[in-house]
């Protein structure tokens, strides 16, 4: 272990084995990585447990600078450990790199099998009683995170004292086509939001869609089309992301020797919030977290996209409507536009064809639960349908909700420390 500081924080590294597959605990082993985060004037205390894990998939835990956000709120009364689930962060990586070790794509995708929500908590539960002495711990689950803490409840509830889930209660039994059935609709409600602070976006997103139809540029390898342009939808999401998105609009052309072209400023802002290269697994196992039965996921979001055809750009451009963009949502173009993806397209079609999923909740485990919960359920949540949330809270017995619309998805971290006193608050029957 490695241990160092920060302002006012003492962080130690964790390292751990865990098995790829728990049901055979003597086969192939990964490594799971984990962020020991401690107040300086506590270090030497003993402390309840507070295990964070992230949104995603595919993503790293949140790298802190000293006490920000809602850690500081934490860490006064917490020992904290950031997860990097496995796969992601300084965890046994899953990429275009790395994956070949295991094979061709069918290897590939009986790999990446290991990686959904069971398997995360598993790992928790592996890895608790180390840090703990077998203590339950307290789980804070922000987004994808939040699946994984209902997945926990279902699956071993004895390793938690307290659940805290922020913008991440999952529908317990819609299949990926239910999921984006009710996204496309919230998404197009963003649009509109935006193009109605931004009315000048109307038409700059016209003439970016148009120029790509027919340019078709690349950008360090990173093919970029419509749909890829469309995609920036993503950032409608967060608390300013509608602001972020008219920044990255506003400076698309500039004027060459050639005519007007994409500025390299815009092509470049473009290839950035559309790759994939640091979370992969985001694109790769996105449709799986919802696999439960024996139905194929089967490209749920580009087939359900067909039911909403306001969002094909090649409509929108041969009448006088708005190109709406999207978000939250991983077709097969994916594969092909993006460099970081593009040798893992075959593997993510087996992923897409595989109907041996488990199911990931008990919903009779749910309604009997006695494990303090609490969750905060954001109006009209870009990413996490609000009426699947809510569903999902009433079949939980005990969970306590905060509605609110003062945040959007990423409420954790710009609310920070007050999205956490306000679960805390709940739990523990203060407000």
């Amino acid at each position: 272990m490695n241990s160092y500081r920060q302002p006012g924080l003492v962080l130690t590294d964790h390292r751990f084995t865990v098995p790829l597959d728990h049901s055979d605990p003597g086969g192939e082993q990964i490594e799971v990585f984990g962020r020991e985060i401690v107040a300086a004037s506590r270090a030497g205390q003993e402390l309840p447990w507070l295990l964070y894990l992230e949104g995603g998939p595919g993503f790293g835990a949140r790298r802190f600078t000293g006490a920000e956000a809602w850690l500081g709120r934490a860490v006064r009364e917490f020992r904290v450990l950031l997860l990097d689930q496995r796969g992601t962060g300084l965890s046994t990586p899953a990429n275009r790199q790395t994956l070949p070790l295991r094979g061709g794509p069918r290897e590939q995708a009986d790999y990446l099998a290991h990686f959904r929500a069971d398997n995360i908590v598993r790992d928790c539960e592996f890895i608790r009683p180390q840090l703990t002495g077998g203590a339950p711990w307290t789980v804070l689950g922000q987004s994808f995170g939040g699946f994984c803490a209902v997945r926990y409840l279902s699956s071993a509830p004895e390793g938690l004292a307290t659940v805290l889930i922020t913008g991440g209660l999952p529908s317990l039994d819609a299949h990926a086509d239910d999921v984006y059935r009710a996204a496309y609709p919230r998404i197009e409600r963003k649009v509109a939001a935006h193009y109605a602070r931004y009315p000048q976006d109307v038409e700059r997103a016209r003439e970016i869609t148009a120029h790509l139809a027919e340019h078709r540029p690349e950008s360090a390898g990173h093919r970029l089309t419509p749909e890829s342009f469309q995609s920036l939808g993503i950032m409608l999401g967060g608390g300013s992301g509608s602001h972020q998105l008219h920044y990255l609009l506003e400076n698309a052309f500039v004027r060459t020797p050639h005519g007007t072209e994409l500025s390299d400023t815009f092509q470049e802002a473009m290839r950035a919030a559309t790759s994939f290269a640091g979370h992969p697994l985001y694109a790769l196992m996105h449709e799986a977290i919802y696999g439960q039965d024996e139905r194929p996921t089967d490209w749920a979001a580009e087939r359900v996209r067909a039911e909403f055809p306001q969002f094909d750009a090649a409509t929108a451009l041969a009448g006088d409507g708005p190109v709406l963009f999207t978000g939250e949502s991983i077709h097969p173009w994916h594969f092909e536009v993006d460099p970081a993806l593009r040798p893992l397209r075959e593997t993510a079609a087996l992923l897409a064809a595989r109907t041996d999923w488990e199911p990931l909740y008990d919903p009779a485990r749910l309604a009997a639960n006695d494990v303090p919960v609490a969750a905060a359920v954001y109006h009209d949540d870009m990413y996490v349908d609000t009426a699947h949330a809510l569903r999902t809270a009433a079949a939980i017995r005990g969970l306590r909700t905060w509605v609110t619309d003062e945040f959007e998805h990423d409420g954790l971290r710009a609310g920070g420390p007050r999205v956490l006193d306000r679960l805390l608050a709940l739990v523990r029957d203060e407000g």
